[in-house]
């Protein structure tokens, strides 16, 4: 029986993840649809947890301060929505909880840097999450191209209006002047003629 569990767990896991630890800061990509798009949300922060690291349901819970209010957000590793997780930082730490860290800000919560090789631990290539993103990144090419197109119609609609009103209020000046005319020659011949008088 735990074998056939055992199975359908490992269908819903990635073929790769990165090794994450507590005491790292990472950046995680997160795929978030809002109607009908979709957008990539990155959220860094420091990991203050990790749990069920062998597991589909592995976790990690990364704790970041945004405008002096504390933020943390869990993810599942193997989600598919967490499309790429990157470590930026890696820090000394003794523990797998960092509860601790939650009292602390400023100069109090600075943790000491250990030195790691970077491209290797983040050179996790995930195929399918890869394609994801480059689709994504494609449909908002093609929307923003169908924006540019579109304001540029409703330009060239505006201009060619624009050029209408133009001339229609150019031609009723030369009426106007037409009009005018006669009237400012019958004007000028009785100035002349009161001047003979």
């Amino acid at each position: 029986m735990s074998n056939v569990i055992n199975k359908i767990n490992d269908q819903y896991k990635k073929k790769a993840v990165v090794d994450v630890r507590s005491g790292d800061t990472v950046r995680v990509h997160q795929k978030i649809r809002e109607g009908g798009k979709e957008r990539i949300q990155i959220f860094q922060g420091l990991v203050i947890r990790t749990g069920r690291k062998g597991s589909h349901t592995s976790r990690i819970t990364v704790r970041r301060i945004a405008s002096g209010i504390g933020v943390e957000k869990s993810f599942l590793l193997h989600s598919p929505l967490v499309v790429q997780v990157e470590v930026t930082k890696r820090s000394k730490v003794r523990r797998n909880y960092l509860t601790y860290m939650r009292e602390r800000t400023g100069k109090a919560a600075r943790l000491s840097n250990v030195d790691f090789d970077r491209e290797a631990v983040n050179a996790v290539h995930d195929e399918a999450a890869e394609a994801e993103e480059a689709k994504l990144k494609e449909e908002k090419a093609k929307e923003a191209a169908a924006k540019a197109e579109e304001k540029a119609k409703e330009e060239a609609e505006n201009e060619a209006k624009f050029e209408a009103a133009t001339a229609s209020h150019d031609q009723t000046d030369e009426k106007s002047a037409d009009v005018d005319k006669p009237a400012k020659a019958d004007k000028k011949a009785k100035e002349a003629e009161e001047k003979t008088d």
